[in-house]
């Protein structure tokens, strides 16, 4: 019987076939490009391999084509019947994850991955800041996050996939020593695992390392295709990192070569969280904002986004519909949120919508309905969706309406309770 990389038994008797699918997945762990064409060469070696068009629709979804992945998925189901109870259940799990059932999805992996704990593929739909797990609205989906890495690692020995995303978590929940070894070990052993890079862009963040964080991706950037599914978001660290550091014209300067919508080749969600969060802090940091920029903005936002479904888009093209001034789009999409919320039907429940009108306030200069609006959601940040270096981005939003509002005690209270180690406040009459 032939395996994979993980010791998985795969229903395929060509040994092409399962190289191209093991190849595939690699690809598709670790972001680089060429997953997708991998598993086509799996499925022309074995047109009866199931997993390898879920490996397709996994990559089409990814990249934000849900019809095409749909479609991947349906090949996939009609060999279903064929298949071992791994390789069903497999299946399965990613059918829930496209149909866009994340509770059912969710319990599936868990059921999963207690008889299958090395199947990898399924576990990289829960080991990033937005997956399963951070999508699911928990107040303690970071924690519950490392309690499911923790639990696996035995599983996983020294993987350089699997320690690359424990290091993720560790550095999420302020392990910072333990997460640097993982993340040294992980690319040690594949140094052009662009997760792991990832990884290395959050753990210095969290760490306040900005010199290393700076080097480090200088130095992995170039060595990485611009059509990885990573590029724009690693060089959106790197151009925090640069404006942290005050060097703005290099953090612009990438902004607008690499993360700025008419040139970014990520898909839509990131491209879309990327470029209006760097604007919005760009502004917070004191610098002169751009209404083109945001107008440009709003056009992607109504493109891409119309209505509200996604809490990660729906909070970042808040940002987007504040900053371009347009209260009518804005309010529609609270009123959207606000009825899924209602239908049980938006995991995020009323963070998102009363952070979107904290924006909008913020944007017209109404500091105290800025604080009014996010200061009661605030501690429930996790449900907004993302990492704590993309949810910092409501954190300095507040603090600056406190600076702006005069009330420096709040000021104060919120520096001495921001998280050990992660970078300062970026907000002009702070310190």
């Amino acid at each position: 019987m032939l395996t994979d990389r993980y010791g998985l038994t795969v229903s395929t008797t060509s040994s092409a076939a399962r190289d191209a699918y093991v190849q595939g997945c690699d690809r598709q762990l670790s972001m680089q490009p060429g997953a997708e064409a991998a598993f086509d060469d799996a499925i022309a070696a074995d047109s009866r391999f199931a997993l390898a068009f879920v490996g397709k629709a996994r990559v089409r979804q990814l990249r934000g084509d849900i019809p095409a992945a749909r479609e991947s998925m349906a090949a996939a189901n009609v060999l279903v019947a064929e298949l071992p109870p791994r390789e069903a259940s497999h299946v399965a799990f990613f059918g829930l994850l496209l149909a866009g059932q994340t509770d059912a999805a969710l319990a599936a992996l868990r059921q999963h991955l207690r008889t299958w704990p090395r199947d990898a593929m399924v576990l990289s739909t829960s080991a990033t800041a937005n997956g399963l797990i951070g999508s699911s609205g928990h107040v303690d989906q970071k924690t519950q996050l490392l309690d499911l890495m923790d639990g696996l690692a035995p599983s996983y020995g020294d993987d350089w996939w699997f320690t690359g995303h424990h290091a993720f978590a560790l550095a999420e929940n302020g392990q910072h020593l333990v997460a640097r070894r993982k993340i040294e070990h992980s690319m040690a052993g594949n140094p052009a695992n662009a997760y792991g890079a990832h990884t290395w862009g959050h753990l210095c963040y969290e760490s306040g390392d900005l010199p290393f964080g700076r080097s480090y991706l200088r130095s992995f950037l170039p060595t990485y295709s611009r059509e990885g599914g990573l590029y724009g978001h690693l060089t959106w660290h790197l151009a925090l990192f640069q404006l942290q550091a005050g060097d703005t014209d290099a953090a612009f300067r990438l902004y607008s070569d690499v993360v700025a919508p008419e040139v970014n080749r990520d898909p839509a969600v990131s491209i879309l969280a990327n470029a209006a969060s760097f604007l919005w802090r760009w502004e917070l940091a004191g610098n002169p904002g751009n209404p083109e920029q945001w107008q440009t903005m709003q056009a992607f936002v109504g493109k891409m986004f119309p209505r509200a479904g996604n809490a990660y888009a729906d909070w970042h093209a808040a940002l987007v519909e504040a900053a371009a001034g347009d209260g009518d789009a804005l309010e529609a999409r609270v009123r959207q949120m606000e009825d899924l919320a209602r239908d049980g039907r938006y995991p995020s429940g009323p963070v998102v919508p009363a952070v979107a009108r904290g924006f909008a306030a913020f944007q017209r200069r109404d500091f105290t309905a800025a604080i009014e609006a996010i200061e009661p959601v605030w501690k429930q940040r996790d449900r907004m969706v993302g990492s704590l270096a993309q949810t910092d981005l409501v954190e300095f939003t507040l603090c600056r309406a406190y600076v702006e509002s005069g009330r420096l005690d709040d000021v104060r209270r919120m520096v001495s309770e921001r998280r050990t180690g992660a970078i300062e406040i970026p907000a002009p009459g702070l310190h």
